[in-house]
C-alpha cells in the first residue's frame, strides 16, 4: 500500500515521503498513530504542491543571496577603534560588530555565526572576511580597521 508520512518513521522514510509499506503495517501502525495517511489523489497533490513550494523557496533564497554576494564581493568595510599603546586594540573587532557595520552600510542583515574572520581582528589593518549568505554562495570583503578620531 502506498503511504505519505506525516512524520519521521524509523525503518520506512522521512516526514512527506511517498513509501511503499505493507497493508497491514499501515492499517495497524502508522494508520491509528496518524504517522501517515493513504496516498489517494489529494495526498499525492497536496505532496506535489509542498515539494514545489518548497523548490520555489529555496530558488528564490539563492537568487537574494547571489545577489547580495554581488553587492558585497570585494567591498571593503571600515570599522573604527580605540587603541593602547604599540596600535593594539582595546578588545578586538568581532563577527558581531561586522555584521551590525553590514547591516547599517548595505542593509544585509547576516547573522554572526555566517561571518568567518581568516584570523583574530586585534590590531589596526586590512583582514580579509569571508561572509557565507547562502548554502554554495559567499562573498569576500575587506575590513579595514582605522583608530578612532580623538579631539584633544
Amino acid at each position: 500500500m502506498k503511504v505519505v508520512l506525516l512524520q519521521d518513521v524509523k525503518g520506512s522514510g522521512k516526514k512527506g515521503e511517498l513509501v511503499n509499506v505493507s497493508d497491514g503495517y499501515a492499517r495497524n501502525f502508522l494508520f491509528p498513530r496518524k504517522l501517515a495517511k493513504e496516498a489517494d489523489a489529494q495526498a499525492l497533490n497536496e505532496l506535489k504542491n509542498a515539494e514545489e513550494s518548497k523548490k520555489f523557496k529555496i530558488e528564490t533564497e539563492t537568487k537574494e543571496a547571489k545577489a547580495n554576494a554581488d553587492k558585497l564581493n570585494g567591498q571593503t568595510l571600515t570599522m573604527t577603534g580605540k587603541a593602547g599603546k604599540g596600535g593594539k586594540l582595546f578588545g578586538s573587532v568581532t563577527a558581531k560588530e561586522i555584521a551590525s557595520e553590514l547591516k547599517k552600510k548595505f542593509g544585509i542583515d547576516i547573522d554572526k555565526r555566517k561571518i568567518v574572520l581568516d584570523s583574530d581582528i586585534k590590531s589596526f589593518g586590512t583582514y580579509n572576511c569571508e561572509v557565507k549568505l547562502y548554502t554554495g554562495v559567499s562573498a569576500k570583503l575587506k575590513v579595514m580597521v582605522v583608530e578612532e578620531e580623538t579631539e584633544k
